[in-house]
């Protein structure tokens, strides 16, 4: 004779009531549902397909002398090919140098002009005007003025660095092997850090004055009072500007291409000009869309960081 104990009939009998509550829900809200499923195929139409077109091209070698009707099947020869390359490894050094350094920089001096800016003073919303220019500028405007600037002839900079002797001749910037990918930096520095301005001032709005002035009736100095009070309140917000600058400098084209198309000589050349030049100067789809395909897994693992970054204080309340 057998028996069941509590337990296992509990289990037995709320599988069933569970699922069909579940389904219950569903159609209770199959209005929303109905509201969001265009919008849902609109994502799989603009995105899904490319992104499945772009993996199923990267498994074909695609010659120039071919169009993409005579594409030939090879399996994952273009990722080792990418990969076994050694400019595919000289172009991600220069990559994460371009990435890091403009990432770091204009997170710094986004960081220095929010601190400042905080503080009432005499013109400051000027001032603050003033400082979103760069981020308002096109890109391809502030690319050609840039260029203009950096002209080794005709270049204010240049003509200025002459005139106060800093040095002899005009300088050479954009088109040379060891200050090219620097000057780049420069100007994607110039035209970010207005970004991470904005969103620490967002973040600074968050710390509470009662606790700056607490610690500084307990004698603390304006470098603790920023450690220990002001920047803990902005680690996420600082997580969530450092991610998106670094997406966004790892997708940077603009900039690059315009002032110097990649060159001298392969010197400024990152991830998505070289994409650009396999696809669209030596028309060999198939490389480019390997490339692409690489570069978007790296786009995701960042996506998930930041995701994870917007979502750790909602986690956090959930365990409180």
């Amino acid at each position: 004779m057998t028996t069941s104990t509590p337990q296992a009939a509990s289990r037995q009998t709320t599988g069933a009531p569970a699922k069909a509550s579940v389904w219950r829900s569903i159609w209770n809200h199959r209005t929303d549902y109905a509201y969001v499923l265009p919008a849902l195929f609109a994502m799989l139409v603009v995105i899904g397909y490319p992104v499945y077109y772009t993996l199923d091209l990267s498994l074909f070698k695609t010659p120039a002398s071919l169009q993409l009707k005579d594409k030939v099947f090879i399996g994952l020869e273009n990722y080792s090919t990418i990969l076994s390359s050694t400019s595919f490894w000289k172009v991600t050094l220069q990559t994460l140098i371009w990435t890091a350094f403009s990432t770091l920089i204009a997170f710094l001096l986004g960081l220095g002009a929010a601190l400042a800016l905080n503080r009432e003073f005499i013109g400051r919303g000027i001032l603050r005007g003033l400082l979103l220019v760069p981020w308002v500028v096109s890109a391809v405007a502030a690319s050609y003025v840039w260029k203009w600037l950096y002209h080794s002839d005709f270049g204010v900079i240049g003509a200025l660095a002459v005139q106060f002797g800093l040095s002899d001749k005009p300088i050479n910037f954009i088109d040379n092997l060891q200050t090219g990918l620097p000057s780049l930096i420069v100007v994607n520095v110039w035209k970010e850090f207005s970004f991470a301005m904005i969103m620490l001032m967002a973040g600074l709005q968050t710390v509470p004055e009662q606790l700056l002035r607490a610690a500084q009736v307990d004698g603390a100095s304006v470098w603790q009072r920023f450690w220990h009070v002001t920047f803990p309140h902005l680690k996420g917000v600082s997580m969530v500007t450092i991610l998106l600058l670094t997406v966004q400098n790892f997708n940077s084209f603009i900039i690059p291409w315009i002032m110097t198309g990649g060159g001298p000589a392969g010197a400024t050349d990152i991830w998505i000009t070289q994409v650009y030049q396999l696809a669209f100067g030596r028309q060999r789809w198939g490389a480019a869309a390997a490339y692409s395909v690489i570069l978007f897994v790296i786009m995701m693992s960042l996506g998930y960081f930041y995701v994870r970054s917007l979502t750790s204080g909602d986690r956090a309340r959930a365990v409180e």
